[in-house]
């Protein structure tokens, strides 16, 4: 047959067997199927135009012999289906009026309606060809995903390092961020490559409208407000979220002893840092300004401990005498935030030396060790470096999180100044400890 088909500037050949009657074709079809004949002895071709300009019209096969057990039918079956021959008669049958199609099909539409304008079908679908959805830093492939499960090197296709609708779901990605992104990006008739931060930016998008703000501190340092009554604690109201007042408020306790995060404060600031450092003074988001008056340090001469004064009087954030402070940082109780969130690890598997060990004693148990395909394509699947690429942490920046996608998230948005969004990558292992209000 590939001898006979000719190339893309030559005819091809008719083949011997091209005018066999119909009774002989039907005979030899027919003992097709209750296999007589074994693998590749025989093949049912359409008779349409051996010189024909696009190659697929050129007598393309319909059915072939393939003596192997099926999943539904068992042994039943020796023959199946060319994808041309089936795609357009399945779409007719199930009512498909409009075919999507990646661009590699394009030269296979002519195929496609000629069957369906030589076969009894029921209805007349069309088919449409479209670039396929290619992003940076993702493997999309179904090839290669099914040998990422088959292998055991995820939990399977809803795993949260997977690309797949149950692997979005599963990492915390909302249904509407899908949505908006796919309109972001539309459809178009040339392959191109969609960075990966058109996909955050829709995540964050929708998690902003809709997620309910808490504060949070991962990295806690102590602060100490000496001029807060001793064994004194109060209640403050903090909103839910600040655009939307149906989502309400919440009560936060405030007390004498606080954690804010570590890099909200430098004892030697460089110009332009504006949070906390010796001798400036803060607001505390839904509290009080603050101004820190002395470091306390451990052997190793790192800040263990701040201490610092109020002002009574700006309760709520606001100054009576109208003096601003140039930055707002989160923070929680020492008191109601004792309850510690550890992050523990998934039982699931995880990319690099643990799935080649994997690997490699299957290989032994079969009697060979190779590393397959998808043992290198899992290192495209390892987290990138940069922020918080191999611990939890908070992204403050505007800038896409370039480890946004790394195992499963819980979304905690602080506030401080502008929207912060904590990623808990639940497949990463972290010591750290999480306070949470």
């Amino acid at each position: 047959m590939r001898a006979n088909r000719g190339t893309l500037t030559e005819p091809g050949k008719n083949s011997a067997f091209r005018d066999r009657s119909v009774a002989e074709n039907l005979d030899l079809f027919r003992r097709m199927r209750a296999g007589e004949f074994p693998n590749g002895a025989r093949v049912l071709r359409a008779k349409i135009d051996m010189a024909a300009g696009n190659i697929n019209l050129r007598d393309p096969a319909l059915y072939r012999i393939l003596n192997a057990p099926h999943p539904r039918t068992g042994t039943k079956w020796h023959i199946y289906p060319s994808y041309d021959f089936a795609h357009g008669q399945s779409d007719a049958i199930e009512g498909v009026t409009h075919s999507i199609c990646t661009l590699e099909f394009e030269d296979h539409r002519p195929l496609y309606d000629w069957f369906l304008e030589n076969l009894p079908v029921p209805s007349r679908p069309r088919q449409y060809e479209f670039a396929r959805l290619n992003m940076t830093y993702m493997l999309l492939s179904k090839r290669v995903l099914t040998e990422l499960v088959r292998s055991g090197h995820v939990a399977g296709w809803d795993d949260p390092r997977m690309p797949t609708i149950a692997g979005l779901r599963r990492r915390g990605v909302p249904p509407a961020a899908i949505r908006d992104f796919v309109k972001r990006i539309g459809v178009a008739k040339a392959n191109s490559v969609v960075d990966v931060a058109m996909f955050e930016h829709s995540v964050r998008e929708v998690l902003n409208r809709t997620a309910l703000r808490r504060m949070a501190v991962l990295r806690p340092l102590k602060i100490v407000i000496e001029n807060y009554p001793q064994g004194q604690s109060e209640e403050l109201e903090a909103v839910n979220h600040p655009d939307e007042q149906a989502a309400g408020t919440r009560r936060i306790r405030f007390g004498r002893e606080l954690y804010i995060e570590r890099d909200d404060f430098m004892e030697q600031p460089p110009k332009k840092f504006f949070r906390l450092s010796p001798g400036a003074e803060v607001r505390l988001r839904y509290a009080y300004f603050v101004t820190c008056r002395d470091v306390v340090k451990n052997a190793a001469g790192e800040p263990v401990e701040l201490r610092c004064t109020y002002d009574p009087a700006t309760k709520g954030g606001n100054a009576p005498d109208g003096r601003k402070v140039k930055a707002t940082m989160h923070w929680v109780s020492a008191e109601a935030g004792s309850e510690r969130l550890g992050l523990r690890r998934r039982s699931q598997p995880e990319f690099g030396g643990s799935a080649r060990r994997r690997q490699a004693r299957a290989g032994a148990r079969r009697g060979r060790s190779r590393r397959s395909g998808a043992v290198r394509a899992a290192g495209l699947f390892r987290p990138r470096r940069g922020l918080a690429a191999g611990q939890a942490g908070v992204q403050p920046h505007r800038r896409a999180a370039r480890h946004l996608g790394q195992g499963e998230r819980r979304c905690i948005a602080a506030r401080s100044g502008r929207a912060r969004r904590l990623d808990l990558m639940a497949a990463q292992p972290c010591t750290n400890k999480i306070l949470v209000i």
